[in-house]
């Protein structure tokens, strides 16, 4: 493989496997999947509720470890890094974006998108601007100052993608971004994610049930049935 290319390989995945339970017959959530996500592919991760799609997300993510393959992200082998290890490669490498947009409640939109860059030790003045060029940049320029309960689901998930791309990670996950949302303002929202992660190059992996989301949103779609890539 040439070093360029080699270079521009975010995620690379070889024979995953996740199985769960140590009877006779255990759980085998993720058999034997393997691909690579390149520096600004849009990849979608498409299947039904059950076919294994959070499962590989969530250890691409660190937040669980593979039964047996290898995982690969932005040159680091997640199964040889400590635990304090997995937590900078969360903060440093990685933003993740949820059906449920999990921001702190008592926070402003502004503070909540602060957060991350708060634990990467950026200072007060660099996270503010910072804060409000990201809320500037996803169409919340005059709701900063309100908290999450004050928002529309729209506007939530707006601070969630904003939050999850204020460090520049290399990788973005989604796990079912437009779920609670309707159409339009799903559509809304995909729009807004394309837009920064074409500006920064950064590669997605969104993980969905909706075909017609997945071929909108992406670059490529790979379809995931009972654990396995299909065709």
């Amino acid at each position: 493989m040439a070093h360029d290319e080699k270079h521009n390989i975010i995620v690379e995945l070889t024979d995953v496997s996740k199985s769960y339970g140590k009877l006779q017959t255990p759980v085998e959530a993720v058999r034997e999947v393997s691909f690579v996500v390149r520096r600004g592919e849009r990849v979608a991760l498409l299947g039904k509720s059950g076919s294994g799609k959070s499962t590989l997300l969530n250890m691409i993510a660190g937040l669980d470890r593979p039964t047996n393959g290898r995982i690969c992200v932005a040159g680091k082998l997640l199964s040889e890094l400590s635990p304090a290890a997995i937590a900078d490669y969360r903060r440093e490498n990685v933003g993740m974006i949820y059906q449920a947009y999990n921001l702190v409640p008592w926070r402003t939109a502004l503070q909540n998108v602060e957060l991350p860059m708060i634990f990467a030790r950026r200072g007060k003045a660099e996270r503010v601007e910072v804060a409000r060029t990201a809320l500037t940049t996803v169409g919340l320029a005059k709701r900063m100052g309100h908290r999450p309960s004050e928002l529309s689901g729209g506007e939530q998930q707006r601070v969630a993608i904003a939050r999850a791309l204020i460090n520049s990670p290399e990788l973005l996950l989604a796990d079912e971004p437009t779920g609670n949302l309707d159409s339009s303002t799903a559509e809304e929202i995909l729009e807004s994610l394309r837009r920064f992660t074409d500006d920064s190059q950064t590669a997605t992996l969104l993980v969905t049930h909706d075909e017609e989301l997945a071929y909108r949103f992406s670059t490529r779609v790979l379809h995931m049935q009972d654990g396995r890539l299909g065709s």
